[in-house]
Parts: C-alpha cells; structure tokens; sequence
C-alpha cells in the first residue's frame, strides 16, 4: 500500500515536537495507520534500544533516513498467492539459470575451493557443490550482492505496513548486526533485506552466519571461508541428509499417469509449490509401478515423483534434500536449478 498524506499528519507531528514545515516531504507522508516514517522510526529504536542495542549504533545507521519509494514500488509488484494456476515451463527457466556462464562459475570456484569445501562437507555434511550452487544463484559467485541501504529499506517496509512485523522483526536485527562493529556502507544488499554472498535476511545472519575461518567474525560479505560455512549451516538447520543427493533423474513407462499419486496434503507454507509434487514413497515402492532413478538410490529413501512440464517430459524423484533447498527459496524453479546446477559442477 503506497503511503499517502493524511489530515491525521499535524497529530503525528506534534508528538515528534515537529511542526510539518520543517519535514522532508517524504517524511511528512503516513502510513495506512497514520504514521509518519519518523514517528515509526522513533517506535522502532525504542524497540532496538530495549533489545541492547547502543545509542551511537542507532544513531549512525538511522542519520538522515527516509522512505524509499522504489521500494515500496517493487515490494508491491511482488506476485502473490491470488495469481493464476498455471506455471511456466521449468525448462525455460533452467535454460537460463543453469547456462554455460553459470556452469563454467562455478567449476571455477569449486576448483579454486575443492580442499576448504571438503573440509566445510566433513563438518557440516553438506556437499560442496551444493554450497557453490547455491553462492552462484544468490550472488553470481559474489558479483551482484544489491546496493540498497538496508536501513533505509527495511525501516521503509516496516513503516509502509504491508508486512510490518518481519520487516520490524528484520530491521532490529539489523540494528544489531551494526552494533558488532560493521559500518552501514558495507550493510547494502536487496530492496527487501538481504545481504551479503549467501543473500541472508539479518535475522538469518543473526542465528546462522559462521565463522569459517576462525578469525572470530562471521563475514558472508568478502570471506569466501565464512560464507561456504555459512550457507552449509544454513542447510544442516533446514534438515539436510548428508549421504543422499537432492533427487535424481527418473524413468517413467510410456503412458504413465501421475494423478494416482497426488499429494493429499495441504502446505502451510508455499502451498503451490507443494501442491505440485506427489505423495512421499520409497524408491522400492515407486520402482513397483515403473518410476525408476536413473542413478544409484537406496530403495529404502522416500522420494516424490516431480514433471513439472508434463507427461513426456524430465522428470526426477526428489529426496528430502530438496525440500532443504526449498527452505532456502520456496521455488521449484529455484530448488531445481540450483540441484541441476550442482551436479553440473562436479560433472
């Protein structure tokens, strides 16, 4: 919802000691619930401040903030959930995310890292070119992080209104990353607050950044060490199952029809994603009805069946370590290319 000026603006003034004259026009703007982008700023270091946030951090990351229309504008052309049933074809988006530049990226890096990303693996269990996968995806192996001050972002999104509690929830968390000792030049990312190599929300960062090279800070900003360490830790919260890849091609009888096996589950998050994948059975059970993996899989792992582009078309069974690559970006396009992309790497 785009803030807009109300008559309510005087009141909110007042209560800053402010008269509206002296007010950025930006500043004079209100939110849905009538108030001003400073009022709410205030609301919002009263919150940092009680949470053990020092005063000269609060200062530094908040001189001179106000509301950054553009990203209202972008957050409000996110798709939502109301869009319609249809998908596009995975294979198009494949194409592009898992093309020869990306592909080539990551050999590079997962060359140059092989004996830092074993060691990551052996602690953590998660492969490493899952991790560089990953590091492409998010960042293009570092290149494209965002420039958007956080700050401003966040406290914009917050006060905005739409989604208040996480952007106030992030924005604090924010705060408190500043309060270790980084500057607010290097606290740049995307429009929505994600920052840094692996694109972490701060209050990610907060409970999952590592320190990898065991120099007492967590830098997902330049550190190659803390950012691989940190995107695998990320993983093993979310659940991954060192052993077992994310899925694998499957081969499928001419004529077979999937609509047996639908999932009867509902999701509570990312319901359309889920929606598309079959129920979970073994590799044995699915082997029984023809669906076969078209490499070495235990006949004891569960797995879902996914043709996301049709009869006739790739399709794979999926382990439980795609939905821990889910839990990173809850998009097939997004889980599947990152996986496709992986075994590139090491192909």
């Amino acid at each position: 919802m785009i803030p807009r000026v109300l008559p309510a603006l005087a009141l909110a003034l007042a209560a800053l000691g402010a008269p509206p004259a002296s007010l950025p026009a930006a500043a004079q703007a209100v939110s849905a619930d009538g108030l001003t982008f400073d009022a709410y700023l205030e609301l919002l270091k009263a919150r940092a401040r009680g949470e053990g946030v020092r005063e000269a951090t609060l200062e530094r990351m908040t001189a001179g903030l106000a509301p950054n229309p553009r990203v209202i504008a972008l957050d409000n052309n996110q798709p939502g959930s109301g869009t319609a049933r249809g998908y596009p074809p995975m294979s198009g988006y494949v194409a592009t995310h898992v093309d020869a530049a990306r592909i080539g990226g990551g050999r590079a890096v997962y060359g140059q890292h092989r004996d830092l990303l074993a060691q990551i693996e052996a602690r953590y269990g998660v492969p490493g070119p899952i991790i560089v996968a990953i590091f492409g995806h998010e960042t293009s192996y570092g290149r494209v992080k965002g420039d958007f001050d956080l700050s401003r972002s966040l406290a914009t999104l917050a006060w905005e209104g739409r989604r208040r509690d996480l952007f106030a929830d992030e924005f604090v968390a924010l705060m408190k990353i500043a309060d270790k000792g980084y500057d607010r030049s290097q606290l740049v990312g995307s429009y929505a607050g994600a920052f840094g190599n692996p694109q972490f929300l701060p209050s990610v960062y907060l409970r999952l950044a590592t320190d990898g090279d065991g120099d007492g800070r967590a830098d997902i900003f330049t550190n190659r060490p803390d950012t691989f360490a940190s995107i695998a830790n990320y993983f093993r919260d979310a659940g991954w199952r060192p052993g077992q890849p994310w899925g694998v091609r499957a081969s499928v009888p001419s004529g077979f029809d999937v609509s047996p096996y639908r999932t009867r589950l509902v999701s509570p998050v990312c319901p359309r994603v889920h929606e598309r994948l079959s129920r979970w059975m073994t590799v044995e059970e699915w082997r029984s009805i023809g669906v076969a993996p078209q490499r070495p899989l235990a006949d004891d792992v569960m797995v879902s069946f996914f043709q996301p582009d049709g009869p006739g078309t790739p399709a794979w069974l999926l382990t439980g370590n795609y939905r821990a690559i889910l839990e990173y970006n809850c998009s097939s396009y997004y889980a599947l290319s990152v996986g496709l992309l992986a075994d590139e790497i090491v192909n």
